[in-house]
């Protein structure tokens, strides 16, 4: 059995969860989620708890079924906290003329290639982007959705990796990026 799997997902107020054809929804002040449960998952709502069984007469081999039994507890877990408080991820650009601005959920980054780069970012992700004198810029990405959250960080990370030689790049806020010498310190 999973670990994660067997522990309940609390319910905090101003939030409502409906159970229906094997489809988890969750609505909140901050949006509203769903996700399909696997059929060898029995998902149950009792006292403002939600917990999951492994259906043991599922076809599905055992292995398959406690994996399922913590992953979907996981989804559902990080749904219910998305909708009640949301989640937050900054981003900042390393890196000497690396800017970023943003009009509504359109960003354009210049990072030091010929052309600027222009990212639509979906409807349910909320940005902002903050340049100050001697900071880097920043971005700030709001989701209730952690999954579509962590799609957006990827790829936004993915216009400029952070690199070990000079420490450049998109980094989160925090990041310690583990740094290299250079071909100099290897000659000696």
């Amino acid at each position: 059995m999973s670990r994660i799997g067997k522990l309940p997902v609390s319910i905090p107020n101003g939030v409502t969860v409906t159970l229906k054809d094997g489809v988890v929804t969750v609505k909140g002040p901050k949006g509203e989620l769903s996700q399909k449960v696997d059929p060898s998952i029995i998902v149950k709502m009792e006292d403002g708890h939600i917990t999951f069984e492994v259906d043991e007469n599922s076809p599905v081999n055992y292995k398959q079924k406690n994996a399922f039994h913590g992953l979907y507890r996981s989804l559902v877990h990080n749904m219910v906290v998305g909708v009640s408080e949301g989640y937050q991820k900054i981003l900042e650009l390393v890196g000497v003329g690396y800017r970023v601005s943003n009009q509504g959920n359109i960003l354009e980054f210049t990072l030091g290639y010929t052309h600027p780069i222009i990212l639509q970012l979906p409807a349910e992700v909320k940005v902002e982007t903050k340049s100050e004198r001697n900071q880097n810029p920043t971005i700030i990405l709001e989701s209730c959705d952690k999954q579509l959250l962590g799609l957006v960080c990827a790829k936004i990370r993915s216009f400029r990796k952070p690199e070990p030689y000079k420490g450049k790049g998109i980094l989160f806020k925090g990041e310690v990026i583990r740094r290299k010498s250079g071909k100099t310190a290897a000659a000696k």
